[in-house]
């Protein structure tokens, strides 16, 4: 069962990240937008059932749980911790990986993914974050984020607009990268 041995903000207020001493996942990532699409996942499931949760987001040795504007994180961390507590290793094993998907993959979208690799998304883990590709047209990038990137002020703007220079920079000035 994986420790809670800190829990850090994040840049968005409705947002921490809990860091385990142990691995939660093997590889790859985990992302819920609503209890729904967490059904089958043992960790978020469970984080959901507490309320007032918005999203679940874990990889690696960290969970980042966001909550409602109006909920208080005095009422969710310790039933949080207790939950990631609680949490059998052997049902949070395997994940949906990250990165490129697949070797015969367009290669302005390989590029795009190493980009996303080495320079974007260590910093939105740093942060409780992360991003997902959902599909490329070959000047279109359409991305989401994840945890505590996905309801972060500055994520629709700043962080945005950077990735999408650095795109341009090292990949295509064509690129164009929109949030979903």
């Amino acid at each position: 069962m994986p420790k809670v041995v800190n829990i850090e903000p994040t840049p968005n207020p409705d947002a921490l990240k809990f860091i385990t001493q142990r691995p939660l996942l093997k590889s790859g990532v985990r992302s819920f937008r609503d209890f729904g699409s967490a059904v089958g996942d043992p960790l978020a499931s469970a984080v959901f059932s507490l309320g007032r949760v918005t999203s679940v987001f874990y990889m690696d040795r960290f969970v980042t749980v966001n909550k409602e504007a109006s909920a208080e994180w005095s009422e969710l961390i310790d039933p949080i911790c207790e939950v990631v507590e609680d949490l059998k290793m052997e049902e949070a094993e395997g994940a949906k990986p990250a990165g490129p998907p697949d070797e015969a993959a367009d290669e302005k979208l390989r590029k795009i993914h190493e980009v996303l690799d080495s320079r974007i998304r260590p910093g939105l883990a740093g942060d409780g974050g992360g991003l997902e590709v959902l599909d490329f047209d070959g000047t279109t990038l359409r991305i989401s984020y994840q945890g505590a990137c996905g309801s972060c002020p500055s994520s629709g703007t700043g962080t945005l607009r950077y990735i999408e220079m650095l795109l341009q920079d090292t990949v295509d000035p064509n690129i164009q990268v929109v949030s979903w």
